[in-house]
Formats: structure tokens, C-alpha cells, sequence
């Protein structure tokens, strides 16, 4: 019996539907090139049972940098943009401040001066900025500001900009029984104010500096929590996998970043059996975000990095080259 036309036009229609499904390309915004690929290869050999690079469900860890790696770093980090805000807001609280350094430098509004700031430096407004309350207000306070928040340059919040193509392989690792986690030197109560909403990592999947807490209770007799001003991780550096082992226990099979400061995240990523995924972003798109390197004091990429990427095989993302688009609203 012979099949009517339309039933037979009906079968192709499906069959081209499911095909074209089939070809959905789950990275979208990536140019076509050996970082894509190897993105791609990774998730596949690592998911199939019949390969022998195959990792099982509970060992599938991808670690993540922020700043840089996931979201616009220059020119200043985010959370020291939020540091420098409060100090005003602290200040109107404590007037004494106004005359102490290095928050007379802050208030005055000297971008030149403010620059010149050191590590101890910020230390100091990080201590004054980021403790004496409880880890409730702290999150409150940072909600309040990233809510209103502009990047000077692109004037829009810090949550647009975010890297489309990054959100991209989280997402795709996510489908294929990945957990992923930040592993940052960003604070860890900072970042986990707006990592679920952004980029889809829960708090509890949130490596980052952290300073300790002090159990009590408040003036209504409910227990709290109160940031104090002593440093219990510095997840930067050699930190990173510290806290890595601290936090998560297992070892990355992937690791993201994008400076010297992710550099012994990657190494402790490599250093495991089986297959294995380290990548770098490299800034070098002055057009569409910024290009920086050797020489910046934010998000530094030094040569001798670069040139331990390519002898230790690890892929470098260039921004440029490798990323169709940058931001979602591109």
C-alpha cells in the first residue's frame, strides 16, 4: 500500500527536525578553533562509559576563577570597587576616619592617590569595610550594591557583564554531570551573593578568601554569626588548590582561569590521572573589553605563564580570536 504524499512530507519534516536538533551547537558563541574543540572532546571522552578517559559522575569537579576568567576585572576588581564605596558609608558612621590613612585617601577622591594604595593598605579597608557585622547584614549590604552598582567603563551593572561564552561552558559541563565551582580570590561572602543568580553556582559550590566568624547572639537572643578581622583563607596562588582541598576534597579534572594567580589552581588540576582540561582566558580584545597582560597590576599574564601553557598543553582562550561575542547583550 502506498503511503499518502503528505504523511511521507510529514515523516521528512520530523526526521529534518530531530536532525537539526541533534546539531545544536551548545557553544554558540565560540568561534570555531582548537579551544572550542578542545572544550567540546573534553566533555565527550569524559562522558563516555566506552572510553577510557571516561570520569565517573562524582569526580566530575570543574573549578572556575572569577575575576577575569567569568566576569569583567579592569580596571579595578569588583569587590575593591564595593570596599572603596563603603569606606564613605563607614565614615559617615565614625567620622574619626576621615583623618586616618588610608581612608582620607579614599574619601578624597584622588584616582591617582587611590592607585598608588598598597596591599596593607587595603587590607586596612577590607578589615574596616568587610567585618564588625553579621555575615546577614554583610550579604544585605552587598546586595544593595551590586543592585545599583555601574562598571565606569560600560556603564552598565557588574552582572551584565558577564562572559557569554564562559556561561556557555558551564552550562554545557553542568549537562554532562559536572559540578562546577568558583574557585576565587574575590571573598568568599561577596561572591556568593550573586554567584547562583549569575552564573548559576549555588553558595555552597564557592571557593574564596575568607575572613572568620565569631559565633553569638544578638540583643533578641538569636544566634549569629559576626565577621571578625582575621584572615582564614587567601584563596590566591598557592591558595587555591589549599582551598580547593579545604572546601570541595576532590581534585578538579577542569580548571579555568586567567592570570598568575590561578597558575598553582591549573598545575594541582594537571597533576591528576586521567583526562584532564586547563584553560586560559587572555585578554587581548581592546575593542569589545580590554587588552592587558605582562604588565597589569589587575588580572597580570605575564610571559612566563604563557609560555607555561604552551609547554605544559594547557589552552589559551584568546578573547579576540576565540569569542563570537563577549556579553549576552552584545
Amino acid at each position: 500500500m502506498k503511503s499518502p504524499a503528505w504523511l511521507l512530507l510529514l515523516c521528512a519534516l520530523l526526521l529534518a527536525g530531530f536532525d537539526a536538533h541533534a546539531q545544536i551547537d551548545p557553544l554558540p558563541s565560540w568561534n570555531d578553533g582548537p579551544a572550542k574543540q578542545a572544550i567540546l572532546e573534553f566533555v565527550k571522552v569524559t562522558t563516555d562509559q566506552a572510553n577510557p578517559k571516561f570520569v565517573p559522575p562524582e569526580a566530575r569537579i570543574a573549578a572556575f576563577d572569577q575575576d577575569g576568567t567569568t566576569w569583567v576585572e579592569q580596571p579595578m576588581y569588583a569587590q575593591v570597587v564595593f570596599a572603596l564605596h563603603q569606606v564613605g558609608m563607614v565614615a559617615e558612621k565614625d567620622p574619626r576616619l576621615k583623618d586616618v590613612e588610608p581612608f582620607r585617601t579614599v574619601l578624597s577622591g584622588d584616582r591617582a592617590a587611590i592607585a598608588k594604595l598598597t596591599m596593607p593598605d587595603l587590607e586596612k579597608i577590607l578589615a574596616v569595610t568587610h567585618t564588625g557585622m553579621t555575615v546577614d547584614a554583610f550579604k544585605q549590604i552587598v546586595q544593595d550594591w551590586i543592585a545599583r552598582a555601574k562598571h565606569p567603563h560600560f556603564q552598565r551593572p557588574y552582572t551584565e557583564l558577564v562572559y557569554q561564552p564562559m556561561l556557555e561552558v558551564m552550562k554545557l559541563l553542568r549537562a554532562n554531570g559536572y559540578r562546577t565551582y568558583f574557585v576565587t580570590g574575590g571573598g568568599q561572602d561577596f561572591v556568593r551573593v550573586y554567584a547562583e543568580q549569575v552564573y548559576g553556582i549555588p553558595p555552597e559550590q564557592v571557593v574564596g578568601s575568607a575572613s572568620a566568624t565569631q559565633f553569638g547572639y544578638d540583643k533578641s537572643g538569636k544566634a549569629v554569626l559576626t565577621k571578625v578581622p582575621k584572615l582564614l583563607l587567601m584563596d590566591d596562588n598557592v591558595g587555591k588548590p589549599e582551598g580547593i582541598h579545604l572546601v570541595i576534597g576532590r581534585r578538579p579534572v577542569a580548571a579555568f582561569g586567567n592570570s598568575i594567580g590561578d597558575k598553582q589552581m591549573l598545575e594541582y588540576t594537571q597533576a591528576g590521572d586521567g583526562a584532564r582540561l586547563m584553560m586560559l582566558v587572555h585578554h587581548d580584545d581592546a575593542t569589545r573589553e580590554f587588552a592587558y597582560g605582562p604588565t597589569s597590576r589587575v588580572g597580570t599574564f605575564p610571559d612566563a605563564l604563557m609560555a607555561q601553557a604552551k609547554k605544559q598543553s594547557w589552552v589559551v582562550i584568546s578573547m579576540k580570536n576565540d569569542w563570537k561575542r563577549i556579553f549576552a547583550f552584545e
